[in-house]
């Protein structure tokens, strides 16, 4: 529900906010919607209006603003195409440079969700294009953006260009013949000009049937006659034909198009509505921006809470900040003192506001600050005298007054400046309380100011009212525009003529003639004054800690989230140099089996294999294998454990190897020859670590093929193991089940929820040395086991 009431807008200067906001649109209809904009008493339309522009800072903050490019309205055109009429080149360029601009912006938001930014309202607007790709394209293959037809719009265009091209050139030839040639002595000037859209040389007037032809114009003086050369009539005829032909194939084009653009105008104009009104919120974000406002928190009662308030025409630097609270507990509030202490500016400021925050515009206030929901605003501030029906300020205001009374209801903000002014004060301040009354008995929230000091009174016993008043510095004898809640105006003028040098004796006397009574309340409001001021610097003090403690909670969630988004992009690293070592580790596992597997085959046939060789592999093996614990990495720690003078008989560990072995004797500086099992080798001091002794295991010449086909099973069971685990039992049977010399093995898995199954399966088709995979038949378990053949 819309808010009409149009006469106190403007008291408010509400059109102002209005036409500083439409400088941020790019189109005219953009324009248009925000000249159109007024405050809705509706709380859903109001949140999602506030949402919207919420939504539009968001976009402009983070990506400098929904990318518009200014457009014009083409619903003209929609309009002529639907009842037939061919457009123009330009207006067919026009809609398609719209439906460009469509498409751009929603592959704009649709790269903010892929980048998860969130927003509440923009992409329910979003979704409501219709995208018309095709439409795009058959546009811009016949026009470019400037709505030039195209050559290549058909295959006649072209020939016809072609053509006229062609005579052109023939026509330019013989003429510019004529003007460096001999003949140029007949002519006022060598060029070529056009009359009549043909092409004609400036010939003086005694040789005008020097060239024959016909006579398109002639000078001012008549001196020079304008002449088409009878050499080039048959060409220029030509030429006219050619340009005839050109505007009749360009018509039948564009009559096509049309025609392919008419369907579509319904989407076309929704798409329109739908990009006036991203205009609209862009420009509502841009000028949130421009006046630093903030999106406010909407009380359902009215409880209006604006905290360190500015009035938005004025400039930051030039206005001083005020809290403005009205609507909780009380819901009147009466601001009294002298003038030029920016009682009226308080008074515009929280009518503006609350105009602008019930119309979804962000608003020039602190965080956390509170709007109202109002169903009308009414206000009657400064000099509004009517020249035109005679009446004086005192009149005109009671007219404004009594036309507020009739309209006003439990949910209208009422603001009312010097209230009662213009006539006898005693009368003045009687009257001022009498509407007082009315307006609180009809439940209205309303801020008045007042010079009468019986109003101080007035606040101070009815309920739900409150008395206010402008700080004024009686030091430096000028206001500080500090709206004081709770404490009345009082009277400085025996403060101000003192510092200005009047006798004490006179101010002595001025105090006598005043009333007991007048005395006391200002006393007590000078009370009220220390009180407040005291209460004012521990309220700044706590208000900084509590910046603090903000700024460093921010500060700590900043650097909770990077490290955070640190600890996941090294988790990634590491995963992935895991994998390359994974990678790495299983093809130098495959070739030491390839090589394991050759030396088996000519084992089989005579040669086996030698136990250097097989301790050799097996030490290969084991270095593929990461150290789990940093300690064996250590080299400082190795080097504690070498500190043992070493000698013959000593077991020790070859770090190289990953074997160990006996000490038989010293062999050079620094080297030892050690025997491991039946191999002896020399080995560095470095590369040896002293071991426990154990029980030396006996070492038997063998083969591979010592292995016999039975010591390893033809099949696995992983039924009931996780994934993880069954993986990692797969892979070392897999690996023992080739050593052995296996043709096929079966894997057991079972059925269950299937991914053990499907692990095992993709394990398989990935394995170098597997040649298939296949379920195993009905009668050994169907689909709960695989068949595995080995190359």
């Amino acid at each position: 529900m819309k808010m009409k009431i149009e006469k106190s807008f403007k008291t408010l200067d509400f059109p102002k906010v209005i036409n500083q906001l439409s400088k941020h649109a790019v189109s005219e209809l953009g324009k248009e919607k925000i000249h159109a904009l007024s405050p809705s008493s509706d709380y859903i339309e109001v949140k999602d209006k506030q949402e919207e522009t919420e939504d539009g800072v968001r976009i402009l903050r983070m990506k400098g603003g929904i990318p518009l490019s200014p457009f014009i309205d083409i619903r003209p055109h929609l309009k002529r195409a639907n009842i037939g009429a061919a457009l123009n080149g330009k207006e067919v360029a026009q809609i398609g440079k719209v439906i460009k601009s469509v498409r751009e912006i929603d592959q704009f938001f649709v790269k903010l969700k892929e980048d998860e930014i969130e927003l509440k309202q923009l992409y329910i607007i979003s979704d409501q294009f219709v995208a018309l790709r095709p439409l795009e394209r058959a546009i811009f293959t016949v026009v470019d953006e400037g709505g030039y037809v195209l050559d290549d719009a058909s295959t006649a265009l072209r020939g016809i260009r072609t053509g006229i091209k062609q005579t052109e050139s023939r026509v330019r030839q013989k003429l510019e013949s004529i003007v460096r040639g001999s003949q140029a002595k007949f002519l006022t000037d060598a060029i070529i000009t056009m009359r009549n859209d043909r092409y004609v040389i400036p010939v003086k007037q005694e040789n005008r049937t020097t060239f024959g032809g016909v006579v398109h114009d002639q000078s001012s003086t008549g001196q020079t006659l304008f002449i088409e050369p009878q050499s080039v009539v048959d060409l220029n005829n030509r030429l006219k034909q050619y340009q005839s032909e050109e505007r009749s194939e360009i018509e039948r084009i564009l009559a096509e198009v049309t025609n392919v653009i008419m369907p579509h105008t319904a989407e076309i104009d929704q798409n329109m509505t739908v990009l006036v009104l991203l205009d609209f919120i862009n420009a509502k974000a841009k000028y949130a921006q421009e006046i630093k406002g903030i999106k406010p928190l909407i009380s359902e009662n009215n409880a209006v809470s604006f905290m360190r308030a500015r009035h938005p025409l004025l400039e930051e630097s030039e206005v001083v900040a005020n809290d403005i609270i009205l609507g909780e507990e009380y819901q009147t509030m009466i601001i009294t003192g002298p003038n030029t202490g920016g009682k009226t500016v308080a008074l515009k400021t929280l009518g503006l506001l609350q105009l602008m925050a019930q119309s979804g515009l962000q608003i020039p206030v602190a965080e956390q600050s509170v709007m109202g929901i109002f169903s009308s605003v009414f206000a009657d501030i400064g000099d509004e005298q009517s020249i035109e029906q005679s009446l004086s300020t005192f009149s005109s205001h009671m007219t404004n007054i009594v036309e507020i009374l009739n309209k006003i209801d439990d949910q209208s903000l009422v603001l009312l400046d010097e209230l009662g002014a213009g006539t006898d004060p005693q009368e003045g301040a009687a009257l001022a309380i009498a509407l007082l009354d009315a307006i609180a008995a009809k439940g209205s929230y309303a801020l008045i100011t007042s010079h009468y000091p019986e109003l101080k009174a007035y606040g101070y016993n009815r309920p739900q009212t409150i008395n206010a008043s402008m700080e004024f510095d009686v030091e430096t004898l000028s206001p500080t525009y500090k709206l004081l809640i709770g404490i009345p105006g009082r009277s400085n003028a025996f403060e101000i003529a003192k510092r200005l040098g009047l006798n004490d004796m006179v101010i002595e006397s001025a105090r006598q003639l005043m009333s007991g009574e007048s005395q006391s309340v200002d006393e007590m409001i000078q009370d009220l004054e220390n009180k407040r001021k005291q209460a004012s610097q521990e309220t700044v003090k706590v208000r900084e800690e509590l910046q603090n403690a903000q700024a460093l909670h921010r500060e700590l969630k900043n650097a909770f989230k990077e490290y955070e988004a640190e600890k996941e992009q090294l988790k990634k690293k590491a995963e992935k140099e895991a994998n390359q070592i994974i990678e790495k580790a299983q093809k130098d596992t495959e070739k030491i089996i390839e090589d394991l597997r050759a030396r088996q085959l000519q084992g089989a046939q005579g040669s086996a294999v030698k136990e250097h060789e097989f301790i050799e592999a097996q030490t290969r093996l084991s270095n593929l294998k990461l150290e789990e614990e940093s300690l064996k990495k250590n080299k400082i720690l190795q080097k504690q454990k070498r500190k043992k003078e070493l000698k013959p008989g000593d077991f020790v560990q070859v770090e190289s190897l990953g074997q160990k072995g006996t000490i038989v004797e010293k062999s050079g500086n620094k080297q030892w020859v050690v025997q491991m099992g039946m191999l002896k080798m020399k080995l560095n001091e470095s590369d040896l670590t002293p071991a426990q002794q154990e029980k030396e295991p006996s070492y038997n010449r063998t083969s591979l093929k010592s292995t016999s086909m039975g010591s390893v099973s033809t099949e696995i069971d992983l039924r009931g193991e996780r994934v993880e685990a069954a993986l990692n039992q797969l892979d070392q049977y897999i690996d023992q089940a080739i050593l052995s010399n296996y043709p096929q093995v079966t894997v057991i898995h079972g059925m269950g929820t299937g991914a053990v199954r499907k692990a095992v399966q993709d394990y398989l088709k990935k394995h170098p040395q597997v040649k298939s995979y296949n379920d195993a038949p009905a009668n050994q378990g169907g689909n709960g086991a695989t068949i595995v053949l080995f190359k």
